[in-house]
């Protein structure tokens, strides 16, 4: 069979590598063409049509500033489709590209599955008609998700959550001697804008060790300006799962990084912050906020708070500094912790989520 896989930013090249690897398991004749990464791109044994880092944006303010950009790569992507003619598409999250391509790809009769739905169920619930007319099956990875895309009528199918395996299956290995903390400040140059002032404020206030975890699509030059001249600060790319492991806590950009450290078991802040113009039309327009007690899928999966959200206006140096102490001085709040994340592990299910997600791909194909 042939596979044209889409991912558009650091998350969807982690979970498309692991599909990329459980359909070379159910289909050893299997044939790749992608945009994504390094990761997918190691997994299939060739580089991606597109690199994600040359396109992925976040939030309203970053689509106005690439729209040149991004109608090119929507051009080339319908246009390599069709002349590759694949058995199957399969979308990677990123809705913003990829409901565009959904819609092409429907209109042209090529079976279409979305892996790892779009959050409608936190906004842009109209969003539920297109996936409902365009795609033929949405594979989704959070349990929280199956009433809500029951009641939605949208056909689709859960086998766990792929991140159990990557998690579990990662071979740890220390990254620095002594005790640190983990910055974890996200993948894209927005994120990274955003939560670096903040977090090396907090850092000198704190006066220890602080490990970033560079993202892998970024450079050192995306960090050293902000890291200054600071000794206690070291940036290391491409060993996130590393750097958690062993770190006494994390400071987390929200996103699938807060949900890694809860199933490695490293006690962590979520901080999220975007441009006024963004967090503007998420509160009164798409009213993210109001529809969504938190921001955090570990939250979401226990349907509580296991760690603390510090959101816009809350996310200060100040509040940092009080959380982080926290989480490495109060024993009884690190335990809780723990029993929280074994909650959470418990509630994404076993081992082999991605290999199982092949399996059902497969099946869909051959059905029809």
């Amino acid at each position: 069979m042939r596979y044209y896989l889409i991912a558009g930013e650091a998350s969807g090249d982690l979970h498309g590598s692991n599909l990329v690897k459980g359909l070379q398991a159910e289909d050893p004749g299997a044939q790749f063409r992608f945009w994504g990464g390094d990761l997918m791109a190691e997994a299939a044994g060739t580089p991606p049509v597109r690199h994600y880092r040359e396109g992925a944006v976040m939030g309203f303010s970053d689509v106005l500033a690439k729209l040149g950009t991004f109608a090119r790569n929507l051009r080339f992507c319908r246009q390599d489709i069709l002349r590759w003619s694949p058995d199957a598409v399969i979308l990677i999250d990123y809705p913003g590209f990829n409901l565009r391509m959904a819609r092409f790809c429907h209109r042209h009769r090529l079976r279409t599955f979305y892996y790892i739905a779009p959050k409608t169920w936190a906004s842009r619930a109209w969003r539920n008609r297109k996936l409902r007319a365009w795609t033929d099956r949405l594979f989704i990875v959070f349990p929280f998700e199956i009433p809500y895309f029951e009641r939605q009528g949208i056909p689709f199918t859960y086998r766990g959550n792929p991140l159990v395996d990557a998690v579990d299956g990662h071979r740890y290995a220390p990254v620095t001697e002594g005790r640190y903390i983990a910055l974890l400040p996200g993948s894209r140059k927005s994120e990274i804008r955003r939560m670096m002032p903040v977090c090396m404020q907090a850092a000198d206030r704190l006066g220890c060790n602080v490990v970033i975890a560079g993202a892998p699509a970024r450079r050192m030059e995306d960090y050293a300006p902000y890291i200054g001249g600071r000794k206690n600060v070291q940036v290391v790319f491409s060993r996130t799962y590393d750097i958690l492991r062993y770190a006494d806590a994390a400071i987390i950009n929200s996103g699938t990084a807060s949900l890694e450290a809860a199933l490695i078991g490293t006690p962590q802040v979520v901080c999220w912050s975007t441009s006024p113009f963004t967090a503007f039309i998420a509160r009164k327009i798409l009213h993210v906020l109001e529809h969504v007690r938190f921001i955090s899928l570990g939250n979401l999966c226990l349907g509580k708070e296991a760690f603390r959200e510090l959101i816009q206006e809350d996310f200060t140096a100040d509040a940092v500094c009080a959380e982080v102490r926290r989480l490495c001085e109060d024993e009884n709040c690190r335990k809780q912790m723990q029993e929280d994340y074994e909650a959470i592990r418990s509630r994404l299910g076993g081992k082999g989520a991605s290999r199982a997600v092949a399996q059902a791909m497969l099946a869909e194909i051959k059905k029809n």
